[in-house]
This record gives C-alpha cells, structure tokens and sequence, in this order.
C-alpha cells in the first residue's frame, strides 16, 4: 500500500474531527485493555512468561542465521520450497510466479500484515488473478478498498451501520431489504459468500504468526477458522513471513502463544491455533499439494545492528496501540501505513525512512503504557526517542521545535537562570488562572486546548518549595 505517513497531521486532524471514528475509539479504550488486565491477573506466572518470551526472541535475534537456514532445511525435508525475498517487490513476484505455474485465478487470504506490507493483493489484480480476503475485518475493508486500522481489529474504525452499507453496496444480487442491524446477520452473509471462494481457491495465502526452525512449520493463531480453510482446501499453500518470525523449538512458541492472545484479545488462548508442516503427505486426508514460504527481509536484517533492534521482538498483538493514548484518540489510518501505534512509530521511519515518517515518532506522549504491556517487553519510549534525536540530527524537525529546543537547552543548563525565570512565570500562571484552576485557551498551547483543559500550575515551584521546607527544619 502507498505510504501517507508524511501527512500524520493532516491525517489526524482529520481523525479527530470524525464523530463515527470517536465513537468506535471510544469502545476501544475499555475493551481490550480490561481484557487483557483480567487475562494476565487469572495466570499467576504471566509476568515471569513475559520474561521467557523476551529471552526467546532475543536469543533468536542473536544467532537469526542459524535458525533462518535451519527452518529452510527442515522446510525442504518436509516436500516444502523456501523463498528468499530482499524486498517487497522480489515477494510479489515470486508469489505471482508461483500463482501462474499453479494456474490460479482465485487466491483466498488469511489476514497478515506482511501481505499489505506488500500490496500483494493490488498486484495479484493487476496481473489477472482475483485475491479474496477471508478474515471478516479483512474482508470488510477490501470491499471498501481500506487499509487495516489495527494489527488484530483491522475494520475496528468503522460502526455496524458502515459495515452494512457496505455489504449492500457490494452484494447486489441478495435482497436490498434484508435485515442487516445485528453482527450475527453480517457474519452470515459473510460466511454465505465467501465459501464458494474457499471451495475455488487456486491458492492460500496465509500469514504466520511464528516460524519454527525445529519442525520447520509455521503458526497461524485466528479467532474464525478462515486461515484453516485457506491452507487446507488448495492445492497449493504460500506462507508470508518476515524473517524475524522464527523460534527455536515447539516448546518456545508455545511460550509465546501464552502470552500473545492475552496480551492481544484478553483470551487465555484463541479459538484456533494451527500448526502447517509442509504439503500434504500420502494418507493425509486433506492439505495442500504444494507448500511455498516466502520468507521477507525488507530492511530488517539491517535493523539487527541498530539501536532500533529490538522492535524486531514484536509479535503483533496490538497490545501497544490499545493502551496508547494518541492511537485511542487518531486511530490507525492516521499513521499512513501498515502499521500503526507505538510500534509503527519506530518500525515505520525503519521501513521507509525518516523523510517519509518523520513525523511518527513525535506522535507519543512517551507516557510509557505501551512498554509496561508489551508482552515482549520492547523499550518502545527510548526507540521514539532515539528516533526524535535522529530526526533533530538530520534536520528534519521544524525551525520552531529546534529553536524552542536551543532555548530550553540554553535555560536548562544554568540552574540560576532556570530559577529565576520559571519561578515567577509559574506564580504569574497561578494568579491568572484564578479559582478554576485550568485554561481553556493557552498561548502557544492550542493543539492542547483544542480538546481539552490546560491545568495550572498550583502554588509555587518544586525547588522554591523544597527550599522553604530546608529553612523550617533548621529552625531551633
């Protein structure tokens, strides 16, 4: 998908504007975030598997050659074919190609990131062969040529009245009066047209939620059974994967299974975990002829000697965009690409560079939430910074930030003069702002109290405080 993070603030400012996005954000900031509480308070250990996992991928990062060539050979001892993709272009091509020897012409899809992170979907259309999205989030925002709003809930931006206009719009051969006000309705005549697509289906494209370099499998982790279906009826199975998927053993990635769906959904487990091992082997009674992996570098083996490392610890539960406060209040389109929250702040101007999203990693408060629920527990504030100082470095943040910057460095670092001038511009603040005790509009401050409140500052300043407490105890 074309990329318009360059255009963050106009994409946000457009997203806070929209009453319909307010509204689902709003659902957002109590539903998974409680689940995900209630699901780690019922496993006593869930803080010590976090640490597991953490130690799980920071050893695969470690030694990611070794496991990468070890999946491969267990991939081919099991009839299966790896495909080695520097970029995204060299993945579209080899799946395309793969596509034609099959003859496909329909090719049905399980949700993965890594398959918008290549547009394959537009590119499969312009060379003659039809992508069918099976996830029902997926499935909704193809029909209204979306990109995903969430790594788990990719059409949570829309209402139950969007979603039915939708499908009114795109099934036109089913009666335009039909009831369409409850999801149960919705999700039937989703299920209803898109099983003749799984039953004609060339190909199956799927994601993978981990690549085990011990049986050289793959793990698809969904909630509606559509990836089963996607890898099990054609004749020929693609999985799209980005290198830093793999772990070691079995043991390991069900570790990382403890903690993904609670960090994700809130559930102890999802309703299906599946486990591919290659094509289908005499006496098996269904699978695929065919078993492909394309396994995607684009620009993460050269994140490995980075100080932006370990973002390649994410396993895309989304766990960082629902506690985040600037995603509940954009949401995730704002952010002009596949990815979104704190984690597409600091993956993103990885990805596709610092003059594309230079704006991302100023979108954070840095309050920290989404570190203290990353299951994998990626530093993801000090990447943002990391981030802001390269951008200042390189030039790219505005002639007002980078003066504000020199003055506040300039003041900071003469504690008289910081004294001097903070103290009285604080009591000159608290007398303004009188009995309410908050401003409505602010000087230099109106991106703040456009929304909401500024408080004031209340009484004097710490060090003025801690000064006059000093002088109280040496009183005799």
């Amino acid at each position: 998908m074309d990329s318009t993070s360059r255009r963050f603030e106009d994409n946000a400012r457009a997203a806070l504007d929209s009453s319909t996005l307010q509204s689902a954000l709003a659902k957002l900031a109590d539903g998974f975030p409680r689940r995900r509480r209630e699901a780690a308070e019922r496993l006593p250990e869930f803080e010590e598997l976090r640490d597991a996992a953490r130690a799980i991928k920071e050893h695969v990062l470690d030694h990611l050659d070794v496991y990468l060539e070890t999946y491969e050979r267990r991939v081919t001892e099991n009839g299966g074919e790896v495909h080695w993709c520097r970029d995204a272009k060299e993945a579209r091509e080899t799946i395309l190609e793969i596509c034609r020897r099959a003859g496909a012409r329909t090719v049905t899809k399980s949700k993965t990131m890594i398959g918008e992170e290549i547009a394959i979907n537009d590119y499969l259309e312009q060379n003659g062969v039809r992508p069918v999205e099976t996830d029902l989030g997926e499935y909704i925002i193809q029909l209204r040529r979306e990109p995903p709003s969430h790594i788990i809930a990719p059409a949570i931006h829309l209402s139950l009245g969007e979603v039915a206009e939708t499908f009114r719009k795109s099934h036109k051969h089913l009666a335009p009066e039909r009831a369409l006000n409850e999801p149960d309705a919705l999700l039937a005549e989703a299920r209803a047209k898109l099983r003749p697509d799984f039953l004609a289906a060339d190909v199956g494209i799927t994601g993978a939620n981990m690549l085990i370099a011990e049986t050289g499998g793959n793990v698809l982790v969904t909630n509606e059974g559509n990836a089963d279906l996607t890898h099990t009826l054609p004749r020929v199975h693609i999985v799209i994967a980005s290198i830093e998927k793999i772990v070691p053993t079995l043991e390991d990635a069900t570790t990382i299974l403890r903690v993904l769906a609670r960090s994700a959904t809130g559930q102890d487990v999802t309703v299906y975990t599946s486990f591919c091992s290659g094509p289908r082997r005499p006496g098996d009674p269904d699978g695929p002829d065919e078993y492909h992996v394309i396994l995607l570098d684009n620009g993460r083996a050269r994140l490995l000697e980075t100080e932006f490392r370990d973002i390649l610890r994410c396993i895309r539960c989304g766990a960082c965009l629902n506690h985040c406060p600037v995603y509940r209040a954009v949401g995730g389109h704002a952010y002009g690409w596949v990815y979104s929250g704190p984690m597409g702040a600091v993956l993103i101007p990885a990805l596709l560079g610092t003059r594309e999203a230079r704006h991302l990693p100023n979108a954070s408060t840095l309050c920290g939430r989404c570190e203290s629920v990353c299951p994998m527990r990626i530093p993801l504030p000090r990447m943002l910074r990391a981030w802001r100082e390269q951008l200042h470095r390189e030039g790219r943040t505005g002639w007002f930030a980078r003066i504000g910057l020199a003055a506040w460095a300039f003041v900071a670092a003469r504690p008289r003069l910081y004294r001097r001038l903070t103290a009285p511009l604080i009591r000159a603040l608290g007398n303004l702002a009188g009995t309410r005790r908050r401003f409505r509009v602010l000087p230099l401050f109106g991106g703040w109290t456009a929304t909401r409140d500024f408080p004031a500052p209340e009484g004097e300043t710490f060090m003025t405080l801690w000064a006059e407490s000093e002088k109280g105890r040496r009183k005799p």
